[in-house]
C-alpha cells in the first residue's frame, strides 16, 4: 500500500488481484487507478480521463467511487441528499485516510450541511474480492433526506462495447443467464419487493465486448430491495452502481445519526464467467466460516409426496423409506400445525396439530430419530394467515396503509418485521420450537413479497425495508448462537431471497420450487455463477418440467441433484424395488464425492442450451476431479449411423499428471485438449465420472486410447 501522505494514493491486494484508488489534487472525490491482476496499475490507468468534457463536468467522465449529484450531475450518482429547503448538491471534500493493503477508510465532508461520509474498504481474506460499503453521518442540527443512497460505484475498462450478464426469472424460472450487449447507454435490474425477489438476482458481470478474458463482477448484500445499473459513457468506461432501491422514499437522516450502507462486493477474474464463479465459491465459503465444515446432510423433504396432508402415519412411512435409501435428514413440510389444512389458515398460529400427531409430536420426532435421521420442520414465521388467532389479537403487526384495502398474496398478509414486538414474537416463535423438539434442520420460507408500503397508527416515518432486513438478520445471528448445530436453509417460494448477506446467515438455499429435471437444470446453471454448491440445494423428484418437459431418467434426476446439496422430494412410497435400490446406490456414489462437492474448485462446462453440458470439481489438493454430465440435446444416430462421443474439455489439471477411471487412464493434456469422453443413448442421459490422480512417475499405460463404458456409477 503506498502510504506517502502527498500522493494520497492507495492499493488494497488480495489473493491474486489489486484495487488502487487516489484523491485527485483537487480532493473533491475518491476515484479508481486500477483493478485487476497484481501489477496491473504499474502503468497508465486504463481508466483515467483528463480530456475536455463538453456539455458536462470533469466528474461525469472520472472513475469516481462514490458520487453525490454534485460531482457526478449528469451521468448519475450513488448519493443524493436533500435539505429541508429542497436544496440539494452535497458535494465532497477530502478530509483523511487510515488503513492498510487490507482494509480502507477515506473520510469526506460537505462543507455546507457538515454530512460526513466514510468511503470503507476490505479485501475479504484469501479472495479476490474487494468489499465496499459507505458510513453516512450527519453532525447538524437539521434533518437531511436521502433520496438516492447506493452502495458503491465500480468501474470497468470497456474499450469495445460492454458485455454485461445478469440473471432473470420468475417463480419457477429463477436464476436463467443472459447476456446484453451494451454500446452506449444505461442497463439496470433490481427489485421493489423488499426481498431480492424471483425477477433478477443481486448480481452483474461486466466484460469487454470483444474479449472473454477479463471479467469485473458485482453483487450486494442486502436482503431487501435493490438496484444494479450499468453504464457505458462515450469515452468506453462501463460504471456499475449497486445498492438499496428505496422502494419507500426516501430515508431520514435526523442530527447525529449514522446510517451504514449494505457491502457492496466487487470482484474480479481474468477468466471470463467461469472464472468469476469461483471468485464469488471461494468468498461465499468464507461467509460460511466454521459452518462449510458441518456436513449439509441428504434430506428426504416431504412437501410434494404428502401436500398439506401431513400425518404421523404418512410422515413416518416416508421416513423409513428414505432412511432404507440412505437418506440422513427428514424434514416436515408445510402442514404440520393447527388451521392448516390450505393455503388459507394457520400461519402465525405456530401450535403442533395434536389431531395430525395423536401420540404427541415428540413421540414422533423419537420415531425419526430412532431411524438415524435427523428432524426438520418448516416454517414461515414472517406471514400471518387473516383467519389465524395471531392476526386476530395483533391486526395492527402487519404492513397496511390506513384506509387502503389489504393485499393477499397466497392467502396471506405480511408481518411488520422492523416492529421490535413483531421482531420478538418471530424470534421467540422459532427459538422455542428450536429448545422444545428435537429440531436439527429449519426450512425457512417466505412466500410473498411485500405490497403494502405502510405501517398502521400514527408515527414519524420509518424505514420500512431497512428495519425488516436489519431485524431479519438479527434474528438469523441470535438463532446461529443460540443453536448452532441446527442446519437452516433459506426459501423464498424457491429463490426469491438469496443474496450475500443471507450467504452468511444461512447454510443452503432452495433456488427453485421447480424440479422438472431439465428446467432446473437451466436454473443451476444460472446458480452456480453466483453461488458456492454448499448453498445449492436440490431434490430428485417425479416432477415433469413446467418449461422444458422432455422426460429424463432417474440417473439424470439424480446426478443433477448431486451438483449441490443433495435432497429427495419425490414420493418414494410409490418407487418399486429396482428405483429404490438405484437411489441407494447413487446416495451412497453422492455421500463418497460430497466432499469434493462442497469445497472443490467449479469448472462448468458448455451450459444447458448446448450439446457440451457438465460441471467439474476438483479436490482442493488436485488428488479426486469429479464430473457431473447431463444430455440436453438430440441423438446423433448411435449404434446406426457414425458417430463419435460428447467430449467435455476439463480445466485446472496437472498437463502432465496422469488421471484414472477404473481401468481407464487419461494424462491432464488429454483431458484438457481432447476432453474426457462421454456416450449418450436413449438409456443413458447423463454421467457421474469421478477421476483419480495417479501417483507422480506413474506411466500411462495402452489403455489410454480406449473408452470405458459408460454406466452410471463407474468410479
Amino acid at each position: 500500500m503506498t502510504t506517502p501522505a502527498e500522493s494520497r494514493q492507495w492499493t488494497l491486494r488480495g489473493e491474486h488481484t489489486e484495487y488502487t484508488v487516489a484523491v485527485p489534487g483537487h480532493g473533491r472525490w475518491l476515484e479508481l487507478v486500477g483493478w485487476g491482476p497484481h501489477g496491473v496499475t504499474a502503468g497508465p490507468s486504463p481508466v483515467a480521463y483528463t480530456g475536455p468534457t463538453p456539455f458536462l463536468t470533469a466528474g461525469d467522465y472520472a472513475p469516481v467511487e462514490y458520487a453525490t449529484d454534485a460531482v457526478r450531475p449528469f451521468a448519475g450518482a450513488e448519493l443524493v441528499v436533500e435539505l429541508p429547503t429542497g436544496d440539494r448538491r452535497v458535494s465532497w471534500a477530502f478530509q483523511d485516510a487510515t488503513g492498510d493493503d487490507r482494509q480502507l477508510r477515506v473520510l469526506f465532508t460537505d462543507p455546507v450541511t457538515g454530512l460526513r461520509a466514510g468511503h470503507c474498504y476490505r479485501m475479504a481474506d484469501g479472495t479476490d474480492v474487494i468489499e465496499r460499503w459507505v458510513e453516512l453521518h450527519n453532525p447538524g442540527d437539521t434533518t437531511l433526506l436521502l433520496v438516492e443512497a447506493a452502495s458503491a460505484g465500480f468501474t470497468m475498462p470497456t474499450p469495445h462495447g460492454a458485455r454485461v450478464s445478469y440473471q432473470w426469472g420468475q417463480w419457477a424460472q429463477e436464476f436463467q443467464l443472459d447476456h446484453v450487449d451494451l454500446g452506449r447507454g444505461r442497463f439496470s435490474v433490481g427489485s421493489s419487493q423488499g426481498v431480492p425477489g424471483h425477477l433478477f438476482v443481486p448480481w452483474l458481470a461486466v466484460r469487454d465486448r470483444v474479449d472473454d478474458g477479463p471479467t469485473w463482477g458485482v453483487a450486494l448484500a442486502w436482503t431487501g430491495s435493490w438496484e444494479i445499473s450499468a453504464r457505458r459513457d462515450t469515452g468506453g468506461l462501463t460504471r456499475v452502481s449497486v445498492g438499496r432501491h428505496l422502494a419507500d422514499g426516501p430515508l431520514e437522516l435526523p442530527p447525529g445519526a449514522t446510517l451504514t450502507l449494505p457491502v457492496a462486493a466487487g470482484a474480479y477474474s481474468d477468466d471470463g464467467l467461469t472464472g468469476l464463479a469461483r471468485v464469488w465459491h471461494t468468498y461465499q465459503r468464507g461467509l460460511a466460516g466454521d459452518r462449510l465444515d458441518r456436513v449439509r446432510p441428504v434430506l428426504y423433504n416431504s412437501w410434494e409426496a404428502t401436500g398439506f396432508a401431513v400425518d404421523a402415519g404418512n410422515q413416518l412411512a416416508l421416513a423409513r423409506t428414505a432412511a432404507d435409501i440412505g437418506a440422513e435428514a427428514f424434514v416436515v413440510d408445510d402442514g404440520w400445525f393447527v388451521g392448516r389444512h390450505d393455503d388459507r389458515g394457520g400461519l402465525g398460529d405456530w401450535s403442533v396439530d395434536a389431531a395430525k400427531f395423536p401420540d404427541g409430536f415428540d413421540a414422533f420426532i423419537a420415531e425419526i430419530r430412532a431411524m438415524g435421521l435427523v428432524f426438520g420442520l418448516w416454517v414461515e414465521p414472517e406471514c400471518v394467515s387473516p383467519a389465524s388467532r395471531l392476526y386476530a389479537r395483533h391486526p395492527d403487526w402487519v404492513y397496511a396503509v390506513d384506509g387502503r384495502p389489504q393485499t393477499l398474496v397466497r392467502n396471506q398478509l405480511l408481518l411488520d418485521l422492523g416492529r421490535p414486538e413483531v421482531a420478538e414474537f418471530v424470534h421467540s416463535t422459532v427459538d422455542g420450537l428450536l429448545r422444545r423438539h428435537d429440531i436439527g434442520y429449519l426450512k425457512w420460507d417466505f412466500n410473498r413479497p411485500r405490497t403494502e408500503p405502510g405501517r398502521s397508527g400514527p408515527g414519524a416515518a420509518v424505514d420500512l425495508d431497512g428495519a425488516h432486513v436489519a431485524n431479519l438478520h438479527r434474528i438469523y445471528a441470535r438463532l446461529r448462537r443460540d443453536h448452532p448445530d441446527v442446519t437452516i436453509e433459506a426459501c423464498a417460494g424457491g429463490g426469491g431471497r438469496t443474496d450475500l448477506a443471507m450467504a452468511a446467515h444461512a447454510d443452503v438455499f432452495w433456488p427453485s420450487d421447480n424440479t422438472g429435471p431439465l428446467d432446473r437444470l437451466a436454473i443451476q446453471h444460472g446458480f452456480l455463477h453466483a453461488n458456492a454448491p454448499h448453498l445449492l440445494s436440490s431434490w430428485v423428484t417425479d416432477a415433469p418440467g413446467l418449461f422444458d418437459p422432455r422426460p429424463r431418467s432417474l440417473a439424470f434426476r439424480f446426478v443433477l441433484a448431486m451438483a449441490g446439496v443433495l435432497g429427495i422430494g419425490a414420493d418414494i412410497r410409490h418407487w418399486d424395488a429396482a428405483q429404490r435400490a438405484e437411489a441407494a446406490a447413487w446416495i451412497a456414489r453422492y455421500k463418497e464425492i460430497r466432499g469434493v462437492i462442497m469445497r472443490g474448485e467449479v469448472h462448468l462446462i458448455g451450459g444447458p442450451d448446448q450439446e457440451r453440458c457438465a460441471v467439474q470439481y476438483t479436490a482442493p489438493d488436485g488428488a479426486t476431479v469429479v464430473v457431473l454430465a447431463w444430455h440436453t440435446g438430440r441423438l446423433h444416430g448411435p449404434g446406426s449411423l457414425p458417430s463419435r462421443p460428447v467430449r467435455l474439455p476439463l480445466r485446472g489439471l496437472g498437463r502432465q499428471a496422469v488421471y484414472r477411471r477404473g481401468e481407464q487412464e487419461y494424462s491432464g493434456s488429454h483431458l484438457s485438449a481432447v476432453g474426457l469422453p462421454v456416450r449418450w443413448t436413449t438409456d443413458h442421459d447423463a454421467e457421474l465420472v469421478v477421476l483419480h490422480r495417479v501417483d507422480p512417475g506413474h506411466v500411462v499405460s495402452p489403455r489410454y486410447f480406449t473408452e470405458p463404458a459408460s454406466t452410471p456409477c463407474t468410479k
